[in-house]
């Protein structure tokens, strides 16, 4: 019988781990060393990569910060505002005009929109306001709604939607035309439907029945066009909020947002042709983007305030709203509720029978 813990089994085994370690193969010291070194190498040179690659963006985003314009003190005083609206929603009021706001010369908001933010970040609404709506301006008295940004700017212009609407505006934004034209030429254009032939009697354009191609100088003349649409402005209305909701899917689009170069050129035009209220910094457009990722032009609804049609004041044609169904309207817009105002009540717009 062997007793299990002889020191002779016990030196036999020591004996040979230690020979079994002599027979192991090792790697030489220097072969060792350089290893290391190439490993640490290419760790660097990540490193570098990554550091670059941080720089451009970084670079990328002072740029496009750069590029977009503050309005300092573009809200009225904080007195006898509107509360925010429920929740996390969102208003925000988006002007297109000639010029930046600020520069020289009588500047006339050419659109006029709300774009509705709701809580839950599933949808958008866009909210026509049309330019010529016969509205009380504070400290003017009543005149259309667009000579609000003529006497004052954003300033009164906010005050003046606030006042009408009892709904708050939590930011302000200004398109310019040329920056628009810019824009449209990056994505190519977009493809719109016209339901009959029109002509443009100012500009001398004709527009044909079916798909039309905007880009360029051909956009613009589009949705500016004033006469001889069968609609008046409810038409021009209408063909914003379609061109607005077309290059929305263009944004959106695989072809644009995988193409690192015109991507990058498309948000050059889009940064330099945009102003806003000095409360909007990147890091606010960057994490409504991400909020927003999935919107899709399904997910995007049109529509105008309530009004009742056209009449004539001191010679001016001019749009009167409707101030029964405005109240439940702006009622829906404050709780954040306009699903369930639009079934209830109708209003949507019909973007696929433009004049």
């Amino acid at each position: 019988m062997t007793d299990e813990a002889s020191p002779v089994l016990e030196n036999a085994r020591k004996g040979d781990s230690a020979d079994e370690e002599k027979l192991l193969p090792t790697e030489p010291p220097r072969k060792r060393r350089l290893l290391r070194r190439l490993l640490i190498a290419v760790v660097l040179i990540l490193a570098m990569v990554v550091a670059a690659a941080f720089a451009v963006v970084m670079e990328r985003q002072i740029t496009l910060n750069g590029n977009i314009e503050r309005i300092p003190g573009a809200f009225p005083e904080e007195a006898g505002r509107p509360a925010k609206a429920a929740g996390d929603a969102q208003n925000w009021l988006l002007i297109g005009s000639d010029k930046r706001p600020g520069e020289a010369g009588n500047q006339r908001a050419d659109t006029i929109m709300i774009v509705h933010i709701p809580a839950a970040r599933d949808r958008l609404t866009l909210i026509s306001i049309p330019r010529d709506s016969y509205v009380p301006i504070p400290g003017k008295g009543n005149n259309k709604i667009n000579a609000a940004y003529a006497f004052g700017g954003p300033k009164l212009l906010i005050k003046t939607v606030e006042n009408l609407t009892r709904v708050r505006v939590d930011h302000f934004a200004a398109l310019d035309f040329e920056g628009f034209v810019n824009m449209t030429k990056i994505i190519g254009g977009v493809d719109v439907y016209v339901s009959r032939k029109v002509y443009d009697p100012m500009n001398k354009v004709t527009w044909p029945q079916g798909m039309v191609h905007l880009e360029g100088e051909k956009a613009l003349l589009f949705v500016r066009q004033r006469y001889n649409l069968p609609g008046g402005d409810f038409d021009r209305i209408r063909r914003q909020q379609a061109f607005i909701g077309a290059v929305g899917r263009k944004m959106t689009s695989k072809d644009l947002l995988t193409d690192p170069f015109k991507l990058n050129d498309f948000l050059e035009a889009l940064t330099q042709a945009v102003s806003v209220d000095d409360g909007v910094t990147l890091g606010t457009l960057r994490d409504l983007a991400i909020d927003l990722r999935n919107i899709r032009a399904d997910t995007v609804d049109s529509t105008t305030v309530p009004t009742l049609g056209t009449a004539t004041v001191k010679g001016a044609s001019v749009v009167k709203l409707n101030k029964e169904a405005g109240r439940l309207f702006y009622a829906a817009l404050r709780n954040d509720t306009l699903p369930q105002y639009f079934k209830d009540n109708g209003g949507l717009n019909d973007l696929q029978s433009l004049q």
